[in-house]
């Protein structure tokens, strides 16, 4: 890609747990980045068909940020017990495992990446993600003398560390009004630091009227049935457990009810999923519940779906199932915190549950169920609201305005 003399070199890293929502609207905002202004570089610490597509966009390259597994080891390390009876040795294991993930981990990927900022001769560094797992990013940054901004899209609950990582950003783009009074009342971030963002997507290519029946067919979902979707990758705090404790209450109530799991496993969750499915086969779920995997081509999947659900049991900051759902006129019932109860107006454009209740989750969907009514003034509500807040040419607008403050 070649550079002319106006532009300014923009390097994206992105460190998510796996393809999901933030990596997806970074592509939206790269592909739609003003190229006589701006050059564009993205750099992944995971590799996969759907990261290896960003090369199509822009200049790409992967570089491991992962070398050994050490949230493995402690998902296997924490639950034992016997450590716990010595004095000081559990201590011991998280300072060795926290070393060996600095020495492994961190520091090949600092390096790689300092170095890749400086051949690239960026102007700006903007992490796609949290200040703590993109500390690698905002260190060269720091190292080169390179402004950064930090995207924002989690809550601020962890290890003392965060404070630090959260002094190194020079702007922070948290992606709703409800992250960004987080990080002010948390970590008393001062609002001249913060430019709150709604995450963009490209509206016009999700197209309202694409045929769902090939979707119902490919997993054996009839005509007839009433198909309630879960999307989100495979993680714990996406809430697929609260979305099987349902299923076990409607599939007695819900006429060949269908609940469908769509989304992805992360590396980091290969156990979580396969928990997933035994719990389906232990509690005789096979007929009710599907598990579809990543799917790329969404519109197909929400015009499948009679109902969307997002179910996370942490706040989620934004959640690009929301917007897509909204976006595609879907009836959505979504968790009344973080970023859904920002974007849905209960019983207007959408359905809210009380947090981490299955029970609430269930008088929700069968809500939608009973009422056609209901789907169909929610439907129309949503997508009006989407296509007047999330369109992916505002977003970059707002963004590239706080590249130009930054870099005059």
């Amino acid at each position: 890609m070649t550079k002319t003399p106006t532009t300014k070199k923009i390097l994206y890293v992105e460190n998510g747990i796996g393809y999901g929502g933030a990596i997806i609207c970074l592509r939206h905002l790269v592909r739609n980045l003003d190229r006589s202004k701006y050059t564009p570089m993205v750099v992944t610490g995971r590799t996969s068909p759907q990261y290896q597509e960003i090369a199509n966009e822009a200049l790409w390259k992967h570089i491991p940020d992962r070398h050994i597994d050490i949230v493995g080891a402690h998902r296997k390390l924490d639950p034992i017990s016997w450590p716990d009876k010595i004095p000081g040795l559990r201590v011991i294991i998280n300072q060795l495992l926290a070393r060996a993930d600095d020495l492994f981990n961190f520091l090949p990927f600092f390096i790689s990446l300092l170095w890749t900022a400086k051949r690239f001769k960026a102007d700006l560094i903007h992490a796609n993600n949290e200040p703590l797992c993109n500390r690698a990013a905002l260190m060269v940054g720091k190292t080169l003398k390179t402004p950064t901004i930090c995207h924002v899209r989690g809550d601020q609950n962890g290890s003392h560390a965060m404070k630090w990582a959260y002094s190194l950003p020079d702007h922070f783009v948290p992606v709703s009004h409800w992250v960004s009074k987080s990080i002010q009342n948390k970590l008393k971030i001062p609002p001249t630091k913060i430019t709150v963002t709604y995450d963009g997507i490209a509206l016009n290519n999700l197209d309202i009227n694409t045929d769902g029946k090939p979707f119902r067919v490919q997993f054996k979902i009839p005509k007839d049935s009433f198909a309630v979707g879960l999307v989100g990758l495979l993680i714990p705090w996406k809430g697929q457990e609260i979305f099987l404790d349902a299923a076990k209450q409607l599939k007695e109530k819900i006429p060949n009810l269908k609940m469908v799991i769509i989304g992805g496993t992360p590396d980091d969750c290969l156990s979580y999923a396969k928990m997933l499915q035994q719990r389906v086969k232990d509690e005789g779920l096979e007929n009710t519940v599907i598990f579809t995997g990543h799917i790329s081509n969404m519109p197909i999947v929400y015009n499948a779906l009679d109902v969307v659900v997002s179910a996370s049991t942490s706040p989620e900051p934004l959640g690009t199932v929301v917007i897509e759902a909204m976006a595609m006129g879907r009836p959505l019932i979504g968790p009344n915190h973080g970023g859904a109860a920002e974007m849905m107006d209960h019983e207007k454009t959408g359905l809210l549950f009380k947090p981490k209740s299955a029970k609430d989750l269930e008088i929700n969907i069968n809500r939608f169920y009973d009422s056609q009514q209901l789907r169909e003034s929610i439907r129309n509500a949503a997508r009006t609201k989407a296509l007047a807040t999330f369109a992916v040419e505002d977003h970059v607008k707002h963004i590239q305005q706080i590249y130009d403050e930054i870099l005059k």
